[in-house]
């Protein structure tokens, strides 16, 4: 009875508990998902995005970053900053209003909504006479202008956001001082743009949708000069000394307007339509830059000539005689330039444009010959091809840090040398203790290396397995190249790139082994590339090896994807991993799981349909082995046609239905003879105790069939050093776990050092372990005499671990999808086993070993288990012992790619999608915590409108 009983409260356990665990959701990495506004503040000089589902985040200096969340969840429309304040204002797409404020908070700055607002009209009024089109923050900070559908333009009070009636410009009061020749009451419907003039903050310039704009003069109320336009009006831009303005128009045309004193109907001074004669799309923004030589900048969005490049994204920028139209792949929110924000300054000068697209921010280099593009410090397009895998490592020696870093450098030889331009506030968080890689396989067989040690996620380093097969596209081939009279002058910008020439090409699994500089990937037609660094360009043939994995089976035919066709002879590869070896599955099934022992110089690969073995020394095959199971047909069937059999769904189900069935019948029967009724009613109270005192992880698990699909997939491979034979003599060894709750265990025999390339890697099969429930093997992990995990390959040679304990008996851990299960090495007897809730719908679905150090003490850390559920709850579990620590929610259960995409670190944080562009980070450690720490300078307005600095403020950042 004893084994039932829950066990008792442990208070030394629960205090040491608060000071190892602790769960953070701490810092969102990678590229807003849906982006659907953008706003900049040269006094902060810090950028605001807006999303469709109603989240706001501020960038400025790299690890300078703030999040907020609208409780309405609508599309924000528009973001403005309040000049000279470190104040916004946003738009959403239910016509509310929303005033966000930095503010100090217990020592700490944080992004915090003050108040929210809706225009209303007059009761029985169209929602279109206070639809708010149009947004101009005043620069006294007392007022903002609400420009709207109908035409009207109100007036609101900042901060608090209500409407001053007695000032609200009418389009009867504009019409007022217009001859009525030259326009009606539908020239002023609809507000289009609002600007303030820059000498003069007592005139605004309103712009009508229908090509009216009208100077307004705040004080004496009234419009005092009027200019006519031709075309639907899309957007305004003062010039810099107030004499010029320009407009842009539906038609792809924009025109200078003089400004004068006197009240009277302008004419233009030029109109351009810079990509006729023929009909253009409309220029939706434009800006006119003065420079010190005398040639203005025009930058405009739009304007395309519809018939031949309508579907383009364009920003176009013209300087004199330069002009390139720079193209997008996804459609452009949003842009905003850099340039001089000193009032006394005579000229613009810009430095950097800076474009929200769709899918990717693109900075561009305006003082650099050619206008190159900015490398990203953050924001990185992490979709720019479609994430297929992760893998995660932790403290990376500086030896390998600073080759990566060297071969990611050569390839951006191309970007612009200037320093981050959006460089507000100052971070000011701990330099990271140790340097982080986060690795993601993409679908177009690229692989991306991360620095994920801090706040910011950079990329390092890129790395393509496409030169080694041959694809439909060249791989020499520069989408970028331009003839001489190409017109438009399009230049292809940005990364993201969606499309991949071949699905075969996706990676599925890698392994970086980080003391040798060795690295392992694994794809969708069943390739696997063995690499190592060079610093330098080399030209190499790369060898080739067959794994038939169906080699001892008959009447199986393989009914999906053939493989990659590889290039003949030497191929040249740039400097960075370079792959030596390609081992080619057969049938060329998805890579399901793989290891490296870079040590033993092997690497271990799984299918759908057994195992392998390979010596990427001595370049040779070491042993195949098919885990098929004679019901296996949906493994051939392969993941590019894998279209699973409804009747063969029903059968099994209905299998399943009969075998409860049967067994209970048999129970009932049982217990009908006189003589077992006592018998049997001793064991149902038994069953119904169990039943009552188990604790909630200790159910009963349903066991499966062994005809259920997939039973032979491969899910997990391990290495490692421990008894297998006897008790008495270790030696190296390859675990591998099944979907069918299979683990097979080969011994291997690894000649020394000194005849490690005359001797074959030899391996036999010493164990067979069969689970009842036959749930998915899921992780394996063998534990030392000290009850510790073995460390990895060459850890104890580089004095980072210390030797495991080969005197005290080993313990082999195996997690299924529903257990957690200890048995004893070598004679594999069952040892200790934690039960899952299979009545609840709970299967592990990602397991790791994580350290977790005390906040309280350097001295104490221990090894546990992180493991991820189908719920999205996070367990830590304690080894050896599998008790149960603590529990978090985490991930929505309905989120299946999140839960699919989390990765585990070895110090107890982790990362998982929350959209196909961005990672979530969080942290289970009370130790171990990335977060952005940073300081802003607060601006205070006093009560007669003098600016002073108040000191800055750290910020603890944390997510609204």
């Amino acid at each position: 009875m004893r084994r039932f009983l829950r066990p008792g409260h442990d208070p030394v356990r629960e205090r040491l508990k608060r000071d190892l665990f602790q769960f953070n959701k701490t810092v969102e990495h990678g590229f807003p998902h849906q982006p659907s506004a953008l706003g900049y503040s040269p006094f902060l000089r810090l950028m605001a995005i807006g999303t469709r589902s109603g989240a706001i985040k501020l960038y400025g200096a790299p690890g300078v970053e703030f999040m907020g969340l609208h409780e309405e969840n609508n599309t924000v429309m528009q973001i403005h900053f309040i000049p000279d304040q470190c104040q916004l204002v946003t738009l959403l797409d239910d016509n509310s209003l929303h005033l966000w404020s930095l503010k100090q908070q217990g020592g700490a700055s944080e992004l915090r909504e003050e108040h929210r607002f809706t225009l209303k009209g007059p009761p029985g009024s169209p929602p279109s006479a206070t639809q708010v089109t149009a947004v101009l923050p005043h620069s006294s900070r007392e007022v903002l202008y609400l420009g709207t559908e109908s035409g009207s333009i109100f007036v609101a009070e900042l901060p608090w956001l209500r409407v001053l009636e007695g000032r609200t410009i009418s389009p009867e009061a504009v019409l007022q001082r217009i001859p009525e020749d030259n326009c009606n009451r539908r020239s002023c419907e609809l507000v289009e743009a609002l600007q303030e003039h820059p000498k003069n903050p007592d005139q605004i310039l309103i712009g009508y949708s229908r090509g009216l704009i009208v100077l307004w003069d705040l004080q004496s109320n009234q419009a005092t000069q009027h200019f006519l336009g031709s075309q639907q009006l899309e957007n305004l831009y003062w010039q810099r000394d107030g004499s010029k303005f320009i407009s842009c128009h539906y038609d792809g045309s924009y025109t200078q307007w003089p400004v004068s004193s006197d009240n009277k109907q302008s004419e233009p001074l030029e109109n351009t339509v810079p990509y006729g004669p023929f009909p253009c799309k409309a220029i939706s923004k434009i800006y006119w830059q003065t420079t010190k030589n005398g040639l203005p900048y025009i930058i405009f969005q739009g304007g395309m000539p519809r018939a031949s490049y309508g579907d383009r994204h364009s920003i176009s920028v013209i300087h004199g005689s330069q002009q390139t139209a720079f193209d997008f792949t996804s459609r452009v929110i949003d842009f905003f330039i850099i340039f001089s924000s000193d009032p006394a300054a005579e000229f613009d000068d810009p430095s950097a444009l800076v474009a929200l697209a769709e899918e990717e921010l693109v900075v561009i280099d305006l003082k650099s010959a050619g206008w190159p593009a900015v490398h990203p410090p953050y924001l990185a397009s992490l979709h720019c091809s479609a994430i297929t895998c992760s893998h995660h490592v932790s403290n990376i020696p500086l030896k390998l840090w600073e080759r990566i870093i060297s071969a990611g450098s050569k390839q951006n030889m191309h970007y612009s040398s200037m320093p981050w331009p959006i460089d507000g506030g100052t971070n000011i968080a701990p330099d990271p203790p140790q340097r982080d890689l986060l690795l993601t396989g993409h679908e177009d067989g690229t692989v991306r290396f991360w620095d994920a040690s801090g706040v910011c996620l950079h990329l390092l380093y890129k790395l393509s397995t496409v030169r080694v097969f041959l694809t439909d596209a060249d791989p020499n081939d520069n989408m970028n190249t331009l003839g001489e009279d190409e017109w438009p002058p399009l230049r292809k910008v940005g990364t993201f790139d969606p499309y991949s020439d071949d699905p075969r090409l996706g990676i599925q699994k890698i392994y970086l082994c980080k003391y040798s500089g060795y690295l392992a990937v694994a794809g969708t037609a069943g390739q696997v590339l063995v690499m190592e660094l060079n610093d330098e360009d080399a030209e190499h043939v790369v060898d080739h090896a067959e794994a038939d994995l169906l080699q001892d089976q008959e009447g199986y035919r393989w009914k999906g994807h053939e493989k990659l066709k590889t290039r003949d002879g030497p191929v040249r590869f740039e400097a960075g991993f370079q792959p030596f070896v390609l081992v080619q599955c057969q049938p060329p099934a998805v890579v399901t799981s793989l290891a490296l022992h870079s040590e033993w110089k092997l690497v271990a690969f799984g299918t759908s349909h057994g195992f392998g073995l390979f010596d990427h020394q001595q370049k040779r095959l070491v042993f195949v082995k098919c885990t098929l199971h004679p019901s296996d047909q949906l493994a051939l069937e392969g993941p590019l046609s894998r279209v699973k059999s409804l009747k063969k769904s029903l059968r099994q189900s209905f299998r399943r239905i009969r075998r409860s069935r049967v067994s209970s019948r048999k129970r009932r029967g049982a217990a009908g003879n006189a003589s077992e009724v006592q018998e049997a009613n001793a064991k149902f109270d038994q069953d119904a105790l169990q039943e009552m005192e188990l604790a909630p992880v200790q159910r009963k698990i349903e066991a499966r069939s062994a005809e259920d699909s997939f039973t032979g997939f491969v899910r997990t491979l391990y290495f490692a050093d421990t008894f297998l034979r006897d008790s008495s003599r270790h030696c190296p060894s390859l675990w591998a776990g099944t979907n069918g709750g299979t683990v097979y265990a080969f011994c291997l025999r690894v000649p020394p050092a000194e005849r490690r390339m005359d001797e074959p890697v030899r391996a036999e099969q010493a164990k067979e372990i069969q689970l009842m429930h036959r749930a998915p093997v899921v992780g394996i992990l063998v534990l030392d005499g000290r009850s510790t995990p073995l460390p990895e390959p060459l850890e104890v040679a580089h004095d980072l671990s210390k030797s495991p304990d080969m005197q005290g008996s080993h313990q082999l851990l195996v997690v299924s999808e529903e257990q957690f299960k200890v048995f004893t090495l070598p004679k594999v007897s069952s040892k200790l086993k934690l039960k899952l809730t299979a009545l609840e719908g709970c299967r592990v679905r990602k397991v790791t070993v994580a350290n977790f150090g005390s906040c309280k003490t350097d001295d104490y850390s221990e090894n546990d288990l992180a493991v991820l559920t189908n719920l999205g709850d996070i367990q830590i579990i304690s080894l050896p012992f599998l008790k149960l620590q603590i529990r978090y929610p985490c991930i929505r259960k309905e989120d299946v790619s999140g839960i699919a995409s989390c990765v585990f670190t070895k110090y107890g944080q982790g990362f998982y999608l929350i959209s196909p562009s961005e990672f979530e980070r969080f942290s289970l450690s009370t130790k171990w915590l990335v977060e952005p720490r940073c300081i802003v300078d607060m601006p205070e307005v006093t009560s007669n409108n003098h600016m002073h600095n108040k000191s800055g403020t750290e910020n603890a950042a944390r997510k609204s």
